[in-house]
């Protein structure tokens, strides 16, 4: 599995962290060595599921704008041979070698999926300087410039999930029908059903009328709590945040904490699907979904379908967690110029990524940012750190209290900004004594940049020359959702 590291307002500890992060995880991610680390951007683990991919390598991430991502894989493949090579003749740390070979660029798997039987896909290894760090990671070391666009947050389903004893391949089955719809609640069914309908067809399954290898029955119930007593009169209330897939974004939803009793819900809710064997043994059930939620207000069925289903079926057919399912979201747009700079001396650029804004405005390797936007770069990590601290405190008073929630790694006092005072959070980040250089990375947003206009001006010493640079960036997104 991928591990986490702590993320907190020491950049200087970040920076150190993402490193030990990539060195951790070599097997997955990248391999070091000649001063260079090499990714695929493809994390796996061994499968122990009976149901899916037993004893193989199954996609568990990928990462976004990477070589794996590029290549056309996709969440849980099960890979079944590397380089012509079958996994199943290989040891795992055979493979863990084998998916990111130190004497050759590229790498080519044989994988199946829902969507696919087999097909080959070619991964060609990203090489950058082992002390690079990009973009992408100083976004979320700077994070705090912008929890509106970048962000790592947690969430826990009340998910129940069932799956048949029987030894049965998942990948046999590849069409799907619905039971009849109540006539009672006919357009609430119609409605699940399209959700659901939808999210199995990403996945690659066939919706077929009349004969389907799998019958999709739903359940529900949403009614007062006959039990209620009231809230929790010493227990303080927490706020439940849940990932809307439709929407893209956390929302705060009206449902008690998984910790409340249930005489504390004036509403209690359930709601599942299951997926029926029509194909081998009839009337199985093959896997089982149901969550069970407390409500504080009354909330529509089909509201609560929309968010849950993608959720639910994420599990599909690759179970990895079976009660209360937490979720971990990573969220993040930020401008992408190409650069990447040196983790030691973040105004030395060390590469650029080659056909990127920077590249094609003629940054390169050596090159050195003197300034951005009027904002020096020419200070220690430890004194971007101080300021980048101090920034955070001092700015406190600008952030909406009611957005307040703990972020993916702990940090409690994470909160957007308030809308009204974007003027002020402006005036701030301009402000040269707080060293914010590196806020261009959010320069789209209007509480960086009220002006609207996504143009950054980079000062830039090439040799004995300093030039004034002015690059387009493009505004990079990416959401990945992972099952803990």
């Amino acid at each position: 599995m991928m591990k986490t590291v702590t993320l907190s307002v020491n950049m200087k500890r970040i920076i150190f962290y993402s490193v030990v992060l990539c060195l951790s995880t070599l097997s997955m991610w990248g391999q070091v060595g000649g001063g260079k680390i090499c990714r695929t951007g493809v994390a796996y683990e061994i499968s122990k599921s009976s149901h899916w991919g037993m004893g193989k390598p199954v996609v568990t991430s990928i990462m976004p704008y990477s070589p794996a991502e590029k290549s056309g894989l996709h969440l849980y493949d099960i890979i079944e041979e590397i380089d012509g090579i079958p996994v199943s003749e290989l040891s795992g740390e055979e493979i863990g070698i084998m998916m990111n070979p130190a004497e050759r660029s590229n790498i080519v798997l044989t994988v199946k999926s829902t969507a696919s039987p087999v097909r080959q896909v070619s991964i060609f290894k990203e090489c950058k300087p082992s002390n690079s760090i990009s973009e992408a990671q100083l976004a979320m070391a700077f994070n705090m410039y912008s929890l509106e666009t970048t962000s790592i947050r947690e969430f826990t389903c009340p998910f129940k999930i069932t799956v048949t004893n029987d030894d049965i391949d998942f990948s046999n089955f590849k069409t799907f029908a619905f039971a009849p719809v109540d006539e009672n609640n006919r357009e609430l069914e119609k409605d699940i059903n399209r959700i659901i309908e939808q999210e199995l067809e990403g996945k690659g399954f066939e919706k077929k009328d009349g004969e389907a290898d799998m019958l999709i029955q739903t359940f529900y119930y949403f009614d007062k709590n006959t039990k209620y007593v009231g809230p929790s009169p010493v227990k303080l209330k927490v706020p439940v945040y849940r990932y809307n897939t439709v929407r893209g974004k956390m929302e705060k939803l009206p449902f008690l904490d998984l910790s409340s009793s249930e005489s504390e819900a004036p509403y209690l809710l359930q709601f599942g699907f299951r997926i029926i064997d029509q194909k081998v043994e009839k009337g199985r059930v093959l896997w089982e979904c149901e969550s069970n939620d407390m409500l504080e207000e009354a909330y529509r069925l089909e509201e609560y379908a929309q968010v849950h289903v993608p959720l639910m079926i994420q599990q599909f057919p690759y179970v990895k967690s079976k009660s209360n399912v937490v979720f971990r979201v990573t969220q993040s747009s930020y401008n992408y110029t190409g650069i990447n700079y040196n983790m030691d001396k973040l105004s030395s650029v060390v590469s650029v990524d080659r056909n990127s804004p920077a590249y094609d405005a003629g940054i390169r390797a050596r090159d050195v940012i003197e300034g951005i936007e009027g904002q020096s770069t020419d200070y220690s990590i430890d004194e971007f750190t101080s300021a980048y601290r101090q920034f955070i405190t001092n700015t406190m008073k600008y952030r909406n209290p009611e957005t307040k929630f703990t972020d993916g790694n702990g940090f409690r006092s994470c909160m957007y900004w308030d809308t009204f005072k974007y003027p002020e959070v402006s005036k701030a980040i301009q402000n040269p004594n707080n060293l914010t250089a590196f806020a261009y990375l959010y320069y789209f947003t209007p509480y960086v940049n009220p002006t609207s206009n996504n143009t950054i001006t980079f000062y830039v010493k090439q040799g004995y020359d300093r030039k004034k640079i002015v690059l387009r960036p493009t505004i990079r997104t990416s959401t990945i959702i992972e099952i803990k």
